[in-house]
């Protein structure tokens, strides 16, 4: 047993069994791999992955236990290696960031683009992700930093920075009704068909909570994962739609109108999520603070005290 194949099990779990994904992050050839984890699967006596013909298709109960423990040691070699890079100076390690579509499209752009011009020499890597498989890289080490404005209701071993808040717009086609009944409200907005996102998102919940709320029940006529294909369906004519106003640019969505929302629907907050135990580096201190200003380093250190206190309580 050796590093080489506890990093290869973590990262095949991290591309969700897919051996080939996980051979291109790893920069490595797929055989090699297979290889590998057989070979670690003979010296435990057990099979840590499942198998339909040539394909992986799942984790045994045995393997599961054998993943966690390699995912906190990886963690801890990751903390090493970070430690020694911050001494050195160097930073030969890419940022590995796991987010959602709005974030990676609306709200990272510029953010990244600030880090970029503020460390040259640091790659970033950003893997799009549903909000259950964001935690999951983070949790697991194979993301240094997860970005959504979904929270999860449990936090075990995780720390979450809210960042910014957005207020909802109502997405309309050019010429639609509402541009001119003044205010929107809820029953306003129950008169046309909603395109929204999957109540896997915490926007889509907020959505059909308020209406919920009201009593009243929306007709739904397109559910979706993405703020760019909800767009697409309003543009289509198919609907209307509540977006986070990071997700419309007037610029760029031409065939749209944005109506204010008011006070209809919670606010989507950007969060930054972190393992309690992480060691950051200065830069990814950085990067963080860029998101939400408040969140200096000191500020995030106290969180990831505080979060390492409740988990021993």
């Amino acid at each position: 047993m050796n590093l080489q194949q506890l990093r290869f099990i973590c990262e095949i779990a991290d591309a969700r069994l897919n051996i080939s994904q996980a051979a291109r992050t790893l920069h490595v050839h797929q055989p090699g791999i297979s290889k590998q984890v057989q070979a670690l699967e003979d010296e435990l006596g057990f099979r840590i992955f499942e198998r339909r013909g040539s394909r992986l298709s799942g984790i045994t109960a045995d393997g599961a236990k054998i993943l966690t423990m390699a995912q906190n040691i990886m963690a801890e070699v990751r903390n090493i290696k970070a430690i020694s890079q911050a001494a050195s100076g160097q930073h030969t390690d890419p940022l590995v960031i796991a987010a959602t579509h709005t974030q990676a499209r609306y709200v990272l752009p510029d953010i990244v683009g600030r880090f970029a011009a503020r460390y040259p020499d640091v790659r970033v890597i950003l893997r799009h992700s549903d909000p259950a498989r964001m935690l999951e890289l983070v949790r697991s080490g194979g993301a240094d930093i997860g970005v959504s404005t979904d929270e999860p209701s449990a936090m075990k071993g995780l720390v979450s920075l809210p960042c910014r808040s957005f207020a909802k717009q109502v997405i309309v086609p050019h010429g639609h009704p509402l541009l001119d009944a003044g205010q929107p409200t809820l029953a306003s907005l129950a008169r046309y068909p909603l395109v929204t996102y999957d109540p896997m998102f915490t926007a889509g919940r907020q959505i059909m909570a308020a209406f919920d709320r009201a009593g009243i029940e929306p007709t739904l006529s397109v559910i979706a994962i993405g703020a760019d294909v909800i767009k697409t369906y309003v543009e289509k004519g198919l609907g209307i739609a509540v977006l986070s106003e990071a997700s419309f640019d007037a610029e760029r969505d031409v065939g749209l109108r944005a109506i204010p929302a008011g006070d209809l629907f919670e606010p989507s907050t950007t969060r930054i999520f972190l393992r309690s135990n992480q060691y950051l580096q200065p830069h990814q201190y950085e990067f963080i603070e860029m998101c939400g200003p408040r969140w200096t380093r000191a500020a995030v250190q106290a969180e990831m005290e505080k979060a390492r206190h409740q988990q021993m309580d």
